[in-house]
């Protein structure tokens, strides 16, 4: 009976959404691009069916995007609205916000308030990081407060001869649960209270603290797990050392050499000397008597009596060595101090891949790392594999940890630079502290303007925004940077697939399948049902995709049930934000899953049963609560 509804126009929507789970989940190209390509599709469908149904090709045009009896431009307006959509604006300021509460550096200050309190118990350390990361993600982005976060909680750890792993798995899971304790807290609840505003007849989305009640409580569940069960069940899979080379065991692929006297380089510079040949090999520093120099070195004059500290194998050491006419300095073992005594300024740093980062899908080589960034990679750990030869030719994801040596300078502009996040504390000269207050007192003030006023949410956000900038806690320039411009274009293409789905009559279809497979389930197991399924669905593509596909579907399913409706949109509003089971199921989840040394199977073994915990607390909690 539910096969018999099925329309052409249901058919081509379901088709595209088939193709864009698929794309979503194997990333061949960045979701951003797969969701505007999916928007170009839509807009596109309904003056391609007329021309096919004029040429009798088709029996009658396929109105995906337009109203039935409105001209083209409403379908035009409707394809479009995910650029005007007010959880697009909304999620724009709300980087800007938290990058104006970056910029003072009260976190940074915060972490070693933290370092001092915690010393070196493990417990202590993972209890302030849950403490502080749950409530903060509840006001700021929670994927900023990662990226703030990330770096203090892993030298927090090295510091007391912790395993990072430990603590950074701990750090993403509890900023989402964290993230629901307000509205502005993710992405993803702005968006939901956006739909959920365009399909009700009041046009009224989620109140800022309107959940704030579940959200505490899944919170303190999720914290409670963390700090037992889920702190037994993290492994300790970078073991604590006292330098970063002997964390990613580099000791077999460090060395010193001194150029000889007959050596065929001599009078060449270093970059002619490399070029010449083409050995797996970096030169890290040149030593010239009592001087030591580091990138940028491509314009030096290699010299006799030069020593240069290089990465390489064993075996191509040995061709190098009789190639370039050089010889091993004996009884010589490089480690981070030696790498480091060039500056008292910090030159080994781990540095994580940022989504949305220019080398995302880049290699070494095509992007000129070392030229474009004056620094070396030593190492590339993608999860728990540590890569330290043949590096140059490897494409990047979102998620890699460089172990990068270089220059002060090049470390400083690596850690202003949104590609990337370092994974240790820099000193930033370029803070801003005396605006602290100021900073804060903006986005209270957004909070509360939004939860206490008739003021939109978008309209406080902005007027935020702006306010940064005028206040100097931002300058003009940082706002462009602020923003994650990948969310933005996300959103915009997959807000229409939403609506197409609505449109079209898809959703209605797949809450009567919903409705009709779950007979013998009472409208609780069918609200636990929406939540599994939402929550797997976003364990494998984007959340604010789920959202997207999974709000109408459970807001057509209470319908049908005659449930409340309210109920059912926050329970996948929940699930959309809580993906455990896997690194590519949340951004937060890729920030530490190479500074941790993760498996993948490390995500379902902690995640898992972290998921099934919250299947049961969310849905009980709704029902307790707001009632079914």
């Amino acid at each position: 009976m539910v096969l018999e509804a099925v329309t052409p126009a249901m058919l081509v929507v379901f088709a595209l959404i088939l193709v864009a789970l698929v794309l979503f989940a194997t990333e061949p190209v960045p979701v951003d691009v797969t969701a505007i390509g999916v928007l170009v599709v839509l807009l596109l469908t309904d003056p391609a069916s007329e021309m096919l149904a004029e040429a009798g090709l088709i029996s009658a045009p396929l109105y995906v995007l337009r109203p039935p009896g409105a001209d083209v431009s409403a379908a035009l307006d409707n394809g479009l609205s995910g650029f005007a959509s007010t959880a697009t604006v909304t999620v724009l300021a709300m980087f800007i916000l938290s990058e104006g509460v970056q910029r003072t550096g009260i976190i940074q200050r915060l972490g070693h308030w933290v370092s001092d309190i915690t010393g070196d118990s493990e417990s202590r350390q993972l209890g302030a990081t849950i403490g502080i990361i749950s409530p903060l993600s509840g006001f700021i982005n929670n994927t900023a407060a990662v990226a703030i976060l990330l770096p203090m909680v892993t030298d927090v750890a090295h510091r007391a001869k912790v395993s990072p792993s430990k603590l950074l798995l701990a750090l993403s899971y509890a900023s989402m649960f964290g993230g629901m304790l307000t509205l502005i807290g993710t992405s993803t609840n702005i968006l939901a209270s956006d739909l959920f505003a365009s399909l009700t007849d009041t046009g009224q989305g989620f109140g800022m603290f309107e959940f704030t009640s579940l959200g505490i409580v899944v919170t303190v569940v999720g914290a409670a797990y963390l700090m037992s069960v889920g702190r037994w069940l993290t492994p300790a899979r970078i073991a604590p050392e006292d330098d970063l080379t002997a964390e990613f065991g580099m000791s077999e692929y460090l060395t010193e050499v001194v150029v000889r006297e007959d050596s065929p380089i001599i009078g060449q510079t270093v970059a002619e000397a490399l070029a010449t040949n083409d050995f797996d090999v970096d030169l890290l520093q040149l030593i010239r008597g009592d001087r030591i120099f580091l990138e940028p070195l491509g314009k030096k004059v290699v010299q006799p009596g030069d020593v240069f500290a290089i990465r390489t194998d064993r075996d191509t050491l040995v061709e190098l060595l009789d190639v370039d006419g050089l010889d091993i300095v004996p009884d010589v073992e490089v480690d981070e101090a030696e790498l480091e005594v060039a500056d008292e300024a910090q030159n080994l740093v781990e540095v994580v891949v940022a989504p949305g980062s220019s080398l995302v899908r880049e290699s070494l080589a095509s992007t000129n790392f070392r030229q474009r960034y004056d620094a070396s990679v030593l190492a590339i750990r993608r999860g728990g594999d540590v890569i330290r030869t043949r590096m140059d030719h490897i494409r990047l994801r979102v998620g890699d940890t460089l172990l990068i040596q270089g220059p002060a300078e090049s470390i400083e502009r690596l850690n202003v630079n949104p590609s990337f996040i370092v994974a240790q504390e820099i000193e930033r000269p370029d803070l801003r502290h005396s605006k602290t207050p100021v900073a804060v007192g903006i986005v209270a003030a957004v909070v509360l303007g939004a939860a206490l006023t008739p003021v939109h949410i978008a309209a406080a956000a902005l007027g935020g925004a702006v306010a940064m900038v005028a206040t100097g806690c931002l300058k003009p320039g940082e706002l462009y940077d602020a923003v994650q411009w990948d969310v933005i274009f996300l959103l915009a293409g997959v807000i229409p697939l939403g609506i197409a789905l609505q449109q079209t009559g898809g959703a209605d279809l797949l809450a009567t399948g919903v409705v009709q497979s779950s007979t013998l389930l009472p409208p609780i197991g069918v609200l636990g049902l929406l939540y599994v399924v939402t929550a797997l669905l976003t364990n494998v593509i984007s959340n604010n995709a789920s959202v997207v596909l999974m709000i109408p579907v459970a807001f057509e399913t209470a319908l049908q049930l005659g449930a409340n409706v309210f109920s059912f949109v926050l329970a996948v509003t929940f699930a959309a934000s809580t993906a455990f089971m896997t690194p590519v199921g949340y951004q937060t989840n890729l920030f530490v899953y190479g500074p941790g040394g993760y498996r993948f199977s490390d995500y379902i073994r902690v995640g898992g049963p972290l998921q099934a915990l919250f299947a049961v607390v969310t849905t009980v909690g709704i029902a307790v609560i707001w009632g079914i």
